[in-house]
């Protein structure tokens, strides 16, 4: 049906709020469906947290309800890290809580993704849609006919936080797996596009190649509502040139100790000292004992001469100034129009 058949509140161009995990909370997620868009709680792997997560946006959307969404679903998202999350729990609490999407992303192998669709869709009759997050083509066939999910989430390489350590940009990426799905029978499947996409320019270049809607965490970084220490905060605006100064690497999640991961997958971050003192991508005893010591120090344990990850997207040379998700997501749709009102005057030229 699309996107904004399943979530009637939402405006276009439709802008999605990743399930950044500890970070992409309660305030966030509302925020972001309260101004026209898709907000998602990142859940991750931490469930155990998800039910307070989930009455915190039943209360905040109950004192002031969204325009638009209907009174027995939640008109968020959660996301989850299907490697570490614990099905039962999530279950029981998505049933409860009845948001309108989960999403899932980084099973160890993706018929894992079976049991979980079939028993989220049981518990809310079908009302919570599936989303499934991928980085390839063949992940998206695969999901597609394993699932049937009602949204796939291309995610191109420039995306901050985990994905591919091996994989495309967003450019090639999204219309080849357009393609993929329509050829093996799966075009009611919606496709959003994530990764590098921070403003209009981005949103639209998205549209063009054929994406529902857009998916954006690293823009969200910097976002009053964001569950975020100032001064990975402040990283993320003072860096440039996100291609030269992030990484994917494995060394961020060896010094956290969320080692958890599928191999396939590594953390996108802005470089900094710990990423720098790692011998080959090897975490020493004297750097993890740095990076104990640098999280004592509060804000000023991040930056470029820091030693907390700082996980970002190549776009975040695009990211100069904090501002309030509505502020955000009505900025790029202004941008989004000029550019429209542009091409259509080039156009009207030729």
């Amino acid at each position: 049906m699309g996107l904004q058949h399943d979530y009637p509140w939402v405006k276009a161009p439709i802008i999605i709020g990743a399930p950044m995990r500890l970070i992409s909370l309660a305030p966030l997620a509302v925020a972001v469906s309260r101004a026209g868009g898709l907000g998602f709680i990142g859940a991750g792997t931490e469930v155990q947290d998800l039910q307070a997560h989930l009455q915190e946006a039943s209360r905040l959307i109950r004192d002031t309800p969204i325009v638009g969404s209907a009174a027995n679903i939640l008109p968020i998202g959660v996301g989850f890290i299907n490697w570490g999350a614990d099905l039962d729990t999530t279950v029981r609490n998505i049933g409860k809580y009845r948001p309108a999407a989960v999403w899932f992303f980084a099973p160890y192998n993706n018929a894992d993704l079976v049991q979980w669709t079939r028993k989220i869709r049981n518990a809310t009759q079908g009302d919570t849609k599936i989303w499934v997050q991928v980085g390839s083509v063949r992940d998206a066939v695969e999901v597609a006919g394993l699932c049937r999910p009602d949204v796939i989430v291309a995610q191109g390489s420039d995306t901050g936080g985990h994905g591919l350590e091996r994989g495309a940009g967003i450019i090639s990426l999204l219309p080849e797996i357009a393609d993929a799905l329509k050829h093996e029978g799966f075009e009611d499947i919606s496709i959003v596009a994530a990764g590098g996409i921070v403003e209009g320019r981005g949103v639209a270049a998205c549209l063009v190649l054929g994406s529902e809607g857009v998916v954006m965490g690293t823009r969200f970084l910097a976002s009053t509502e964001a569950t975020i220490a100032t001064g990975y905060q402040r990283a993320v605006v003072r860096a440039n040139d996100g291609g030269i100064s992030t990484v994917r690497s494995k060394v961020y999640d060896t010094l956290r100790g969320t080692t958890g991961w599928p191999e396939r997958i590594g953390g996108r971050g802005i470089i900094n000292q710990s990423f720098l003192d790692a011998e080959d991508g090897k975490v020493t005893k004297e750097n993890m004992e740095a990076h104990t010591e640098a999280l004592e120090k509060g804000d000023a344990g991040w930056g470029e001469n820091g030693r907390l990850t700082t996980y970002a997207g190549t776009g975040l040379g695009l990211v100069d100034r904090i501002q309030p998700a509505a502020a955000i997501i009505e900025e790029i749709r202004r941008q989004v129009i000029d550019i429209e009102l542009q091409t259509s005057n080039r156009q009207s030229k030729i």
